[in-house]
């Protein structure tokens, strides 16, 4: 029974050791062609020896506007397998602590400040202010883009509307000399322009869902993310629908204001 026992403990301890098991993003596994339970060798460099591991798990990536375009490949080891493979063993780079409870926060920044010189915490709020400086200049960029689109394009609705206007003329008369009174001739005019804008409000968002489609489309397969590159909110339609009414109202009333001013007779070339 000993002799059995010592040969059963020696055939053990003469198995290698199963092999670390690691995890990597989608990313990784469609360049290189990896599945789960392939086995792979790391280095800390290139062409040095390395460990043989063992792809235990795919993992999606989150949608971060901030690691879209750099393309990288991510690995997920076990600290310790980190730690000896990098060399870089009890020191860290960051770390996420989660506080509860009001002043909890406060008092995790007092005591992480004391721990040691050059300890330094910042809330989660201050990292994504901090890492989204790009963003907040390419929102900027596009709000500036919007109220330029805006003005030019009341400008050229309000051009559209008076050539639209002028070419009524006859109509318009031909109502005032039947008893219509100004008011009417402006409301109707007024009235026809909303339709007409509201109309181009219904085309323009249909125009920008689709485009919003195609444009997700296309860069979504160019980065391979999840993350949308256009949106179309309920938000964005009802200010643009808004806008559109407002400003082909305004318009229309200029333009209908002035028709209605001028005699009948003059509008017909008398």
């Amino acid at each position: 029974m000993h002799l059995w026992l010592s040969a059963l403990l020696a055939a053990v301890l003469a198995q290698p050791p199963a092999p670390r098991t690691i995890a990597i993003d989608e990313r990784l596994a469609a360049d290189a062609g990896l599945h789960v339970g392939d086995r792979v060798v790391l280095a800390a460099r290139a062409g040095a020896p390395g460990d043989t591991v063992v792809v235990a798990a795919v993992t999606r990536q989150p949608a971060d506007p901030a690691d879209v375009a750099r393309g990288e490949h991510h690995v997920r080891l076990h600290l310790d397998h980190l730690q000896r493979l990098a060399g870089y063993e009890n020191r860290v780079d960051r770390f996420a602590v989660a506080t509860r409870g009001a002043g909890a926060e406060q008092r995790a920044l007092a005591a992480i400040g004391r721990a040691a010189f050059g300890f330094r915490a910042y809330r989660s709020a201050e990292v994504a202010a901090g890492t989204s400086r790009t963003f907040e200049v390419v929102r900027r960029f596009h709000r500036a883009i919007g109220v330029i689109t805006i003005v030019a394009s009341a400008a050229f609705l309000l051009c559209i509307l008076l050539l639209k206007v002028e070419e009524r003329r006859r109509d318009v008369a031909a109502l005032r000399l039947m008893g219509i009174s100004r008011r009417t001739v402006v409301a109707a005019l007024v009235l026809e322009a909303a339709l007409v804008a509201l109309l181009g409000s219904a085309l323009g968002a249909a125009l920008g869902w689709v485009g919003a489609i195609v444009i997700n489309a296309h860069y979504r397969g160019v980065y391979r993310t999840p993350l949308a590159f256009a949106v179309v909110t309920p938000g964005v339609v009802v200010l643009a629908v808004s806008l559109s009414l407002g400003l082909g109202a305004v318009a229309g009333l200029l333009a209908a204001t002035r028709l209605a001013r001028t005699p009948p007779l003059s509008l017909f070339g008398r």
